[in-house]
């Protein structure tokens, strides 16, 4: 068994599932598959049991997961200071992003770090912003974009969009044509949200329920593009950042003011206090920072 069998082992553990584990490593599914069989052959244990469509760890495979997690770290916490040791301007980084802030920020942002750092590739992982924080936190991504705040006892950070959410209605809505809405008033409205592994899931709801009332949720969904698309076929009212509103379509959604309370979205770009820090990962959080920071980073 060598490093990469524990890297094979460890995506079909993050994904549950054998094809998406290949997808993201670029190789065949019959490849991994039979990766995972010899190392349960090796140690005659069953790593994985089918549930449905998914695969699930055994107690044997949390018991790998664990260890083949500080085996993997540690190797690559040897590789990036050998690298630096060597001074190589090269390097691997995994970067976790939340759907919905993916395309307005970060297509031009890495295509100039590219530019500037051919040699470094990255691999960006997207899933909702409290995933994001998790796998910082495992070790399983090296950098992500989280929804502050964040736990400052495990996490550098730094943040480079504040703003508030707004509310998106159908323009046939009686609020449509209004300068702003109070949260309350939308106790009777059919809300759609994202799903329950982002962050503004879990914050759009606490906000309600402290406006006096459980917000009635008829839909769920991890694309902001689709979530507009059902504001605009009426099926009910949503609350999305000012950075996304600005890419929809205002001709098909009426886009209002929030207020009594405002409902604020702060995202920074975060990682783990207390582990090595590659050259590669130093360099884009130093270009980042430069690039898109607002406010001075905690550290």
């Amino acid at each position: 068994m060598d490093i990469r069998h524990m890297q094979y082992f460890l995506e079909v553990a993050r994904h549950r599932s054998f094809t998406k584990a290949a997808e993201t490593l670029y190789i065949t599914q019959p490849t991994i598959s039979k990766t995972i069989r010899n190392m349960e052959d090796e140690w005659g244990v069953t790593l994985f049991y089918r549930q449905g469509k998914k695969v699930e760890l055994t107690d044997a495979g949390r018991i790998m997961y664990q260890q083949a997690q500080q085996m993997v770290e540690a190797f690559q916490q040897m590789s990036y200071e050998l690298e630096d040791l060597m001074e190589l301007r090269r390097g691997h980084l995994v970067i976790g992003l939340p759907p919905m802030i993916g395309s307005s920020f970060f297509p031009v942002v890495i295509g100039q770090f590219h530019q500037k750092y051919p040699q470094i590739t990255i691999q960006l992982i997207e899933d909702g912003a409290k995933k994001v924080e998790m796998d910082v936190e495992s070790g399983l991504i090296d950098i992500g974009v989280a929804v502050l705040p964040v736990r400052e006892e495990l996490f550098h950070y730094y943040s480079f969009i504040e703003e508030n959410l707004k509310l998106l209605l159908h323009p046939s809505h009686s609020f449509a044509a209004r300068d702003s809405v109070s949260l309350k008033e939308l106790a009777e409205e059919p809300f759609v949200l994202f799903r329950e592994d982002f962050t503004l899931h879990d914050r759009i709801i606490r906000e309600c329920v402290q406006a006096g009332f459980e917000p009635k949720v008829v839909y769920e969904s991890s694309q902001w593009d689709l979530i507009s698309g059902m504001v605009a076929a009426n099926l009910g009212i949503a609350l999305l950042p000012e950075t996304i509103c600005q890419e929809i379509d205002a001709s098909r959604v009426a886009i209002v003011p929030l207020d009594h309370p405002s409902i604020p979205w702060q995202l920074g770009m975060i990682w783990r206090k207390d582990r090595y820090m590659s050259f590669a990962a130093r360099e884009w959080i130093s270009f980042t920072r430069n690039l898109l920071a607002e406010k001075p980073e905690s550290v």
